[in-house]
């Protein structure tokens, strides 16, 4: 069976499941796994950032960043389809009592000029605006990728007007890896940056917060109340580690079989429209709407495994343990269903 459905059912490479299995391990919550040190200081060095966190999934690490930025009462300005309001459960309102300003924008993405007009004012009637979040690259975006330049007005303006920035970058590396920007250059724009691990990159478990020291000072304690404090946790870092060290160049090859998949779909009577590839995901509008289940069954029949991604909407995410022959394999199929 090939498995589209997202890059997170990856299995761990022979070298990989070796490295875990050799590292060395300590309590954490004490601060002493040597492997979950040295992720950390990998992580944030890799970005120029002061120190990092690590921690079980990337869900945590922006509840914990959230939990950090904002004050109960306060407001979230995020993309009405962004990861952190959409798929964490109502967390920023279970976890910090704060409430959210859904934004519209292209594709997940949002620019300056969309920002502006929802700083709330200095009057008791409204929430203090306390945070911006985006994410690069944008799930719901079919894995848009930001504009540099959008970023760096929006961190200009979220610094003059005293307000963190966060980013969700579940799917960062995958962003880099299409925008060509130094990633220190990228992450100065930022307060906080959530990194995952278990996606892209191909770790089994894990995601990175990584920000100034005592913005991880604090996200530490945060972590240790949401139950998050791991002891000999260094088995499953390693993976992450190795990832990081060895998985990043790869992410281009993910992307060309990403773009063989879209022309493939796109030439399916069947398809409306496909949201244009710039990195790992690859999102079809069916013609039919309620005809969605049915190609989603026929697929998996053929052998692939792919998601529902809304109403008439379908997705596929290609990763590590995806080769060329499973893309051909996939491309056939697609062509037998014109």
């Amino acid at each position: 069976m090939i498995d589209l459905r997202s890059d997170t059912v990856t299995q761990p490479t022979t070298e990989m499941l070796r490295f875990m299995f050799e590292a060395k391990v300590g309590d954490d919550v004490f601060g002493e796994d040597p492997t979950i040190n040295e992720l950390q200081a990998y992580v944030a060095d890799y970005f120029g950032m002061e120190a990092g966190l690590f921690c079980s999934s990337g869900t945590q690490t922006n509840q914990i960043a959230i939990n950090v930025h904002v004050q109960p009462g306060g407001e979230v300005i995020c993309h009405e389809e962004s990861h952190i309001y959409k798929y964490e459960g109502g967390g920023i309102a279970k976890n910090s009592g704060a409430s959210v300003r859904l934004l519209k924008g292209n594709r997940g993405r949002l620019k300056l000029a969309q920002i502006t007009p929802w700083i709330n004012p200095d009057d008791v009637h409204y929430p203090i605006t306390q945070l911006i979040s985006l994410e690069d690259t944008a799930n719901r975006g079919g894995g848009a990728v930001y504009d540099f330049e959008d970023i760096k007005e929006i961190s200009a303006f979220a610094r003059k007007m005293r307000i963190p920035l966060h980013l969700d970058g579940a799917r960062l590396m995958n962003a880099l890896a299409v925008n060509g920007v130094d990633p220190k250059i990228y992450a100065a724009q930022f307060d906080s940056i959530s990194l995952c691990l278990s996606k892209g990159l191909g770790a089994p478990v894990g995601s990175v917060l990584i920000g100034k020291a005592d913005f991880i000072k604090k996200a530490r304690r945060v972590r240790k109340v949401m139950g998050g404090g791991m002891r000999q946790a260094g088995i499953i870092a390693a993976g992450g580690l190795y990832a990081m060290k060895n998985h990043v160049n790869r992410l281009k090859e993910d992307h060309e079989h990403a773009r063989s998949i879209e022309k493939a779909l796109s030439a399916c009577s069947w398809i409306a429209e496909v949201v244009p590839v710039e990195t790992n995901i690859v999102v079809g509008i069916l013609k039919h709407a309620h005809e969605r289940d049915q190609y989603i069954q026929i697929l998996a029949e053929k052998g692939i495994k792919i998601v529902a991604f809304g109403d008439g909407m379908i997705r596929f995410v290609t990763h590590l343990n995806i080769s060329q022959a499973d893309v051909d394999q996939v491309v056939n199929v697609l062509n037998e269903l014109k």
